[in-house]
C-alpha cells in the first residue's frame, strides 16, 4: 500500500477519517499495518501491502 492512498480512504462503516500505523515497510510501500479510525473504534489491518477494509463480521 502506497501512503498516497490514505487521500482517498474513509472508515467504510462510518465514513470517518483513518490514522495509518505501519508496522513493516519497505521502500515506498507498506507491507504490514492498520488503519485506526478516528470516529469508530475500528481497526483494519495491512497485510502483504493490501488493506483488509471489509466490515469486520466480513473478514475472515
Amino acid at each position: 500500500m502506497k501512503r498516497d492512498l490514505m487521500e482517498i480512504l474513509a472508515c467504510p462503516l462510518c465514513k470517518g477519517d483513518l490514522v495509518l500505523e505501519v508496522f513493516l515497510e519497505k521502500g515506498d510501500d507498506i507491507l504490514t499495518g492498520k488503519l485506526v479510525c478516528k470516529s469508530c473504534p475500528e481497526t483494519y489491518p495491512i497485510e502483504d501491502g493490501i488493506p483488509n477494509m471489509l466490515p469486520p463480521d466480513l473478514r475472515e
